[in-house]
């Protein structure tokens, strides 16, 4: 029996060895085994990394089963354009061949139009990106400032949106009704006149009073239907507020979260990323530039002072621990004393304002706003005196960062939670006025005026001066004394997330606070503009939560809470305590009455329905049902969380990959450029390929 002879084929040289068949197959066995010896391939098949004579005991040659495995795959087109007729296959193979074509130009053409789709969509959302207010000075802020200044006046953009939409909502369920169908009070002309002046416009009262902007003004006209008239128009505009703004906030926190629990302590960033991907490339201006190395510089001391700290606290010995917790324990009851001394002050400035009688006008104004005065000063005041009080406190940074937050939360929450404590307290006693939803909504009136003022107030009679004397006389004892104005992007943003959480308490009795909010905020985006681009310098220590908005949009979401249960406390009154008898559930009317007799006038089957879905029965199913809801989430994101680590694992096989690839690719051109072994005989050029025998 003659022995196996091994074949060797040569490669030729001419120019039709490039368009030749074999030569390509030859280096797609190549590929195939390149691709066989792979470390991503190896280690997801383990059971192929055996010896080659275990894996082919009980199997065919090495030589035969190579070549059954390409003709097994069927024929390959290597030439798409080369006619059928010249390609020495079968029937059967040439239809293949032609299938395959007509599926490559169906896919090429699917692939052009999907890419046409995504650059059409993206132009179009380039085009209409620019047309977004402010877009262009917000591009110049980032420039100078980074991205850090640039999510505030983001964030305050999109709470002009957020008002935006309210006003819509208010024009198509209450403004519009009332004025189409009228009221009661449409008789009557709507005049600037009589004892009205211009001190209503900051008040609230006379003019402003009898207008469309207070809860007084809706009553019922000749839209009263059952289920069609002004008191249910309104509850259904105010709620639809409620509900839609709690559905966008949820959705920015919970899309903020997702990003910060995917880079969080589990897939935290490491100095590597923070010298070479760090940098931002949108600033433009060189003193930007060198303030953005300082940033990287200082956040890497940062880092430093961490571990450091981290060490330090490992050391502390028991007695250093409990002199330390002592000394936290009497600061936070410094802190608590400093809270109640606010809210007392709160409460003074609340019941000194009732008296406004005989006092003279400006006294009377002074008066007047007396609690937003109070309320606008310990705001202002008390946040620096938390970071003061947490700096002696032996946290790291952002600990000290993250108290000081949490504090001044709960100071701005819970100061407008104590003066609508005491509002409703005072208006609840028997008072002259008939319309006591006018006298609460026009205590948010003047929150929402007053912010704006402080704002207005605080950048061109202190920041511009302050910038003015730094530039003029430096060296002043003054100037020395102030420092540089910094622009403190937590402190700001918790001003805006005050400012709208007021507008949210106050729509149901002032239903035009949002257009006014939107017009405050409007003016407030070009007085922090002109105050960040003339006034400020960038903080030279880098915050870490300024890159990421979801502690802001949980104050968001707790300050829509907060309006939610004061509008609840005001719908779910006791028979016989409503505040008074005016707007459009006034004369003895109540939100139960009137959606009462809607339900008695619909069909049999809608007011089963309707009062099953109120009564407690319908609790049950919506528990479980949540809690299904609740645990298909938790098993996507477990799922997901396998996921991420399965393409971790992928992105370091793909790492080993690599360098596998390139040290084979050394390793060809070493063997190239010294051979080790004795070249075949060269075949004459243009001879045809020809397998050579060794006997």
């Amino acid at each position: 029996m003659e022995e196996h002879k091994t074949v060797n084929f040569m490669r030729l040289l001419s120019d039709d060895s490039t368009h030749s068949t074999v030569s390509s197959d030859s280096c797609e066995y190549y590929q195939t085994e390149i691709f066989d010896l792979l470390p991503s391939i190896q280690a997801s098949r383990p059971e192929q990394s055996r010896k080659p004579s275990e894996a082919y005991q009980d199997g065919p040659v090495p030589g035969e089963e190579s070549v059954s495995g390409h003709l097994s795959s069927g024929p390959r087109d290597k030439a798409p354009t080369q006619p059928l007729r010249n390609m020495v296959i079968c029937i059967q193979g040439k239809r293949s061949a032609r299938e395959r074509r007509k599926m490559q130009i169906s896919e090429s053409w699917r692939r052009s139009q999907s890419i046409n789709r995504k650059r059409v969509w993206a132009q179009i959302g380039g085009a209409l990106s620019g047309l977004l207010p402010w877009q262009h000075t917000l591009h110049a802020i980032e420039g100078r400032f980074g991205v850090g200044v640039k999510a505030y006046f983001v964030f305050l953009r999109y709470l002009v949106h957020l008002n935006l939409l309210h006003c819509v909502l208010i024009c198509g369920f209450i403004l519009g009704p009332t004025i189409f169908y009228g009221s009661s009070k449409s008789s009557e002309p709507l005049k600037f006149g009589g004892n009205d002046s211009v001190l209503d416009f900051f008040l609230g009262s006379g003019y402003l009073d009898r207008s469309p902007v207070f809860y007084g003004f809706y009553t019922r006209g000749s839209l009263n239907m059952q289920c069609l008239n002004t008191p249910l128009l309104y509850l259904a505009g105010i709620l639809t507020i409620l509900f839609l703004s709690l559905i966008l906030v949820v959705r920015r926190t919970t899309v903020g979260y997702k990003h910060t629990w995917m880079l969080g302590k589990r897939y935290s960033m490491n100095v590597s990323y923070k010298i070479f991907c760090g940098w931002d490339f949108t600033i433009q201006d060189p003193a930007a530039a060198a303030l953005k190395h300082s940033f990287i510089r200082n956040d890497l001391k940062l880092f430093l002072e961490e571990q450091s700290f981290s060490r330090r606290e490992a050391q502390r010995t028991l007695g250093q621990r409990v002199r330390l917790y002592l000394l936290r324990f009497f600061l936070n009851l410094l802190v608590l004393a400093l809270l109640g001394g606010a809210f007392y002050l709160i409460y003074f400035a609340t019941k000194t304002s009732q008296d406004v009688i005989g006092h003279h006008w400006l006294v009377s104004l002074v008066l007047e706003y007396l609690p937003p005065i109070a309320i606008s000063f310990i705001n202002l005041l008390l946040p620096h005196i938390f970071r003061k009080i947490s700096s002696f406190e032996d946290y790291s940074f952002t600990m000290q960062v993250n108290a000081t937050l949490v504090r001044s939360i709960f100071l701005k929450l819970a100061s407008l939670g104590i003066y609508l404590f005491f509002i409703f307290k005072t208006t609840k006693k028997p008072h002259a006025v008939q319309c006591l939803e006018n006298l609460f909504g026009r205590e948010m009136y003047k929150l929402c005026i007053f912010n704006f003022l402080t704002a207005f107030c605080n950048a061109f009679f202190l920041n511009y001066p302050r910038k003015l004397l730094h530039e003029k006389y430096p060296s002043s004892f003054l100037a020395r004394l102030w420092g540089k104005q910094r622009f403190l992007v937590p402190f700001n943003v918790l001003d805006l997330v005050y400012s709208q959480t007021v507008s949210w308490v106050g729509v149901f009795y002032c239903p035009l606070l949002p257009l006014i909010e939107a017009v405050t905020l409007m003016a407030t985006f070009y007085i922090q503009k002109f105050s960040v681009l003339r006034c400020c310098v960038a903080e030279q220590r880098m915050f870490r939560g300024s890159s990421s908005s979801v502690l802001f949009h949980f104050m968001l979401l707790l300050g829509l809470l907060m309006a939610a249960a004061t509008l609840g406390l005001n719908l779910y009154q006791p028979e016989g305590t409503h505040m008074s008898s005016c707007g459009p559930f006034g004369n003895g009317q109540s939100v139960f009455n009137v959606t009462g007799v809607c339900v008695d006038s619909l069909p049999g089957p809608a007011q089963s329905t309707l009062r099953y879905l109120a009564s407690s029965a319908f609790a049950l199913p919506l528990i479980l049902a949540e809690i299904l809801i609740l645990t298909s989430y938790v098993s996507r994101g477990r799922a997901n969380q396998k996921a991420i680590e399965r393409l971790k694992e992928m992105l370091v096989m793909s790492s080993s990959d690599k360098r596998f690839l390139v040290k084979q690719h050394t390793t060809m051109l070493r063997r190239q450029r010294n051979p080790c072994r004795v070249r075949p005989a060269t075949i004459e050029e243009n001879q045809p390929l020809t397998p050579s025998h060794e006997n």
